[in-house]
């Protein structure tokens, strides 16, 4: 029987399909609300499939399938066993850490520290934190507001009534109450550590508002000491949590994720928000070694968590709907408020995350990050060849005086300054950007046919619109050049991507490294060209200024400008000195003019 025979025998259910190459190893795992339906979307004609889709088609040698109750169990068996097999094809989770979680032992007299290790002993766990830091921080607060224990003797009544231990330096600097001498009753202890849990869980609120109503009546009891006591504790707590309290969103709670995707990878955040705080927050990156949807991406995330954070929040913010459903969680989009506020927090957070990782690869490993680059670059522009070789052009003019052109040159993804070139413009007169544009590309491909045929460029971009383009692609036909390389336009206005032929402009992700490629390139292309303009128009205004003095021709304008510098020093020469220079009657008519 083969796969397409097999998979038509799926059955319409929840479930998770499996894929096996002819060795029998797990390449792909998914998951479907109907099998049957999802697993024949891959078995279409070829030309309906993407190349890396094709890729995984062609090696798929078996399929099977687990049934399942629902979408949920589907979505957490898939995950499990994505994480069991590590299927080729798979999104694969870029994320190695173990993190850390705040303990609760389950002991008469409970401890409370920081582990990476879960033991199943009745100890109650909180977090995973994403920060080691902030998880520090939270638990100095807990040691500086309840003098707990921090030692690891087994302390019961028996150990307190029969004297067995002596207290330690915690209790006489007053960092411990002493349980292990009956300094504090196991209630109280008790009480401390319900308070605790309270706050890991994200209730806050409740436990200042305990606190409030402890200080009233103490004082109206006339115990003034317990009511200090209690406000230290209220205002403490207040200020601590007041930094992560969201304002509008005080009674909230709520899980939120956020997604921000390149082609081929994405980068996730999720702030867990309970009584309007935010207790949990956490970036997970996803590699995509096939195209998937970004609501297939988004149920992948919202799994992990799901597997990492424990079951979630009631209500989840999303930024748009994933492809999954979880029994009592319902998912909701909002478009402003307060819910609006928290997915716009997280989604910034995601957009940092992004940027930082690809700052940290690009320091950690630059060459492999420019190689990347350039590959998102060459499908986005459809190119059959990496651009290694790029070049982009630039005109620069002021009212059609001093016409001038820049060429740069980027290899590897970097400029190759010694490789620049500047034009003045020889055939156009007046502002023609178009026929100068065409004039210069003739010049500089028409040379390195001549000197350097091995080394043309692999890209070619025009800066400017669809006028540019065509006579830079006309330059291009006549030396029969149109394909050995492609040319683009890169369109200031909108940031469009210009293609020959084509009547609609290509419009490349704002966040994509592709388009900033491109657009440091044009701006590159724009400030050299510039700088050269600025120079003949200020050479071009120092020979006006001078060859404009009756008596004074070229010689005597270059011994002038050799001896002084510059024009402003010309004119502030005292008289005697620029008479011994060029004589009294020629020295006084250039005073004169430039005075």
């Amino acid at each position: 029987m083969t796969v397409k025979e097999k998979i038509s025998l799926f059955p319409h259910f929840p479930g998770v399909y499996r894929y096996y190459d002819s060795e029998g190893n797990v390449i792909y795992v998914g998951k479907a609300k109907d099998l049957h339906k999802r697993v024949a979307q891959y078995f279409v004609p070829p030309e309906r499939l993407n190349t890396k889709t094709r890729a995984l088609v062609s090696k798929i040698a078996d399929a099977q399938f687990s049934v399942v109750d629902s979408e949920a169990d589907a979505l957490l068996l898939e995950n499990n066993l994505i994480k069991q097999y590590k299927p080729k094809y798979n999104i694969l989770l870029k994320d190695a850490k173990t993190y850390p979680w705040i303990c609760v032992t389950s002991e008469p007299f409970p401890r409370v520290f920081l582990t990476r290790r879960m033991v199943r002993d009745g100890s109650r766990y909180f977090g995973p934190y994403s920060s080691v830091m902030h998880a520090r921080t939270l638990l100095d607060f807990i040691y500086k507001n309840y003098h707990l224990r921090s030692c690891k003797i087994r302390i019961d009544s028996d150990t307190i009534l029969r004297g067995k231990v002596r207290p330690c330096l915690d209790f006489h600097i007053g960092k411990c109450k002493g349980c292990c001498v009956g300094g504090v009753s196991q209630q109280e202890y008790g009480e401390w550590i319900e308070e605790i849990i309270t706050l890991l869980k994200g209730g806050v609120g409740s436990v200042i508002r305990d606190y409030r109503e402890k200080m009233q009546r103490a004082s109206e009891n006339l115990d003034f000491e317990h009511a200090q006591i209690y406000k230290q504790k209220a205002d403490a707590l207040q200020q601590h949590y007041s930094k992560s309290v969201i304002s509008g969103a005080r009674d909230m709670d709520a899980d939120v994720f956020s997604l921000v995707m390149d082609e081929y990878e994405a980068f996730g955040n999720f702030l867990r928000v309970r009584s309007g705080s935010i207790i949990q927050s956490l970036n997970l990156g996803f590699k995509m070694p096939i195209e998937e949807e970004r609501s297939t991406v988004l149920g992948e995330f919202i799994a992990e968590v799901s597997s990492k954070f424990g079951s979630l929040s009631g209500e989840v913010i999303v930024p748009f709907e994933p492809e999954l459903e979880m029994p009592g969680v319902t998912f909701r989009v909002p478009v402003k408020g307060d819910k609006f506020e928290l997915l716009s927090l997280s989604a910034k957070n995601a957009k940092e995350f992004r940027i930082n990782t690809l700052s940290q690869r690009e320091h950690s490993h630059p060459d492999e990050f420019r190689t990347g680059v350039l590959e998102e670059l060459r499908k986005a522009l459809g190119m059959d060849v990496l651009p290694e070789h790029m070049e982009c052009f630039d005109n620069s003019n002021i009212q059609g005086t001093s016409p001038v052109a820049s060429c740069v040159v980027f290899r590897g993804g970097k400029p190759s300054k010694k490789d620049y070139r500047k034009f003045k413009i020889k055939t156009v007169v007046g502002a023609n950007d178009y026929a100068s544009m065409k004039e210069v590309v003739n010049r500089r491909y028409s040379r390195m046919l001549a000197e350097a045929p091995d080394d043309l460029p692999q890209l070619v971009v025009i800066d400017g619109g669809k006028g540019q383009l065509e006579f830079a692609y006309q330059a291009l036909s006549e030396l029969g050049l149109t394909e050995r390389l492609t040319v683009v336009g890169l369109a200031k206005r909108l940031e469009e991507v210009i293609r020959v032929g084509d009547p609609y402009p290509l419009f490349l992700d704002r966040n994509s490294q592709a388009l900033k490629v491109l657009q440091q390139i044009r701006d590159e292309a724009h400030r050299f060209g510039i700088t050269f303009h600025r120079s003949l128009r200020s050479k071009a205004q120092i020979r006006s200024a001078l060859s404009e003095i009756p008596g004074v021709g070229p010689k005597t304008e270059q011994r002038l400008l050799l001896r002084y510098g510059s024009v402003a020093r010309i004119a502030a020469a005292p008289l005697e000195e620029l008479s011994t220079f060029v004589g009294p009657s020629l020295a006084q008519r250039i005073h004169e003019a430039l005075a």
